[in-house]
């Protein structure tokens, strides 16, 4: 019998309302994460990574975005969270590692002031314990220095430094679920599989759960564990990391893994693109949203929303014809 899930997310859609329009962000959104696994959400810019790992956390003004569907983490709907719930939620049970850490961090004051803080709260700590335990948290994210380094205001430390004084603060309270938003994207390459590498670690010695969102699949396969593809706010396709690099299923999926750079590439070599650009997300198709940019589509798929199919053990995908189209999609993607 498979674990329950850790993460319990169905038809969660996310809707921006300003100035009489409306943007549908996320659209319907379903996925489980089990406890201890590492779950990436891959896609374009605009297909609402983002926009669904801060759902998780009610980071979006609730004047503006209407929140709709179920989040259950462990026994608890976020969605049904008051002001007092959420504020024990964040950070003690549900942690976030932000895309830009010198934005995330506040500027005035220190690193370890920041890290004892949620201690003091979380935990109810004395300055003292909370600064030992923001000390040990520097430690085994293996920031070089750390007595120095807890003294530190943000914009002294590099930016490798920073992401992972970053991690620290999302960790010192051990939280059972972690949330990455592109976390190595302003990284250069050598800080970028650090980062990488200090993430798995930590997820396997604590047992944690990751939400992991990046447009870059070579960070998923060094970190991930299952893949769910988004396009327009919906998952398009959901499986194991290995199965969907060996027969990804969605049209989509396969452009994706094809625009990436190959090995032998020369310079001036031209890079593989996807043609088009993402559909107005305040005026979405009746159809598969990725239809005016597919090269199979047929009318059908302009005119109706494809289900979600099984495609293989653990393996879904939203698409008319890929029943048709997997026969070559292996083929495809190996001499993409």
């Amino acid at each position: 019998m498979l674990p329950e899930p850790y993460v319990h997310i169905r038809d969660l859609q996310v809707e921006f309302r300003r100035d009489g329009q409306t943007v549908n962000a996320v659209n319907g959104v379903s996925f489980d994460v089990k406890k201890g696994e590492v779950m990436a959400l891959i896609g374009e810019s605009g297909s609402g990574k983002s926009v669904t790992l801060r759902a998780l956390m009610r980071l979006h003004p609730p004047k503006s975005a209407v929140l709709s569907g179920t989040v259950q983490v462990g026994e608890e709907s976020v969605l049904d969270m008051n002001a007092a719930q959420l504020r024990r939620y964040r950070g003690a049970r549900c942690a976030m590692i932000f895309q830009e850490p010198l934005l995330a961090f506040d500027p005035v004051y220190t690193v370890g002031q920041q890290i004892c803080e949620g201690l003091r709260r979380h935990e109810g700590l004395s300055r003292q314990a909370a600064r030992e335990r923001a000390l040990e948290a520097l430690r085994q994210v293996r920031i070089p220095s750390p007595e120095r380094r807890l003294d530190a205001f943000p914009h002294e430390m590099s930016g490798g430094m920073r992401q992972r004084a970053m991690i620290a603060l999302a960790l010192s309270c051990n939280p059972q679920l972690l949330l990455a938003d592109e976390p190595t994207t302003a990284l250069d390459a050598t800080v970028q599989i650090q980062i990488l590498i200090l993430l798995r670690e930590q997820q396997k010695q604590r047992g944690l759960s990751i939400i992991f969102v990046t447009h870059d699949i070579g960070a998923a396969v060094e970190i991930a564990d299952r893949v769910a593809v988004m396009y327009a706010g919906r998952i398009v396709e959901e499986a194991p990391i290995e199965e969907i690099l060996r027969h990804p299923r969605h049209p989509y999926t396969r452009v994706l893994l094809g625009s990436r750079p190959k090995e032998g590439l020369k310079k001036g070599d031209a890079l593989r693109c996807i043609p088009g650009s993402p559909p107005d997300l305040s005026r979405l198709p009746p159809g598969c949203a990725f239809a005016d940019r597919c090269p199979h589509a047929q009318p059908v798929c302009t005119q109706q929303q494809p289900i979600i199919e099984q495609a293989g053990e653990r393996h879904n995908v939203s698409c008319h014809r890929w029943r048709e189209l997997s026969a070559t999609a292996t083929q495809h993607f190996a001499t993409a």
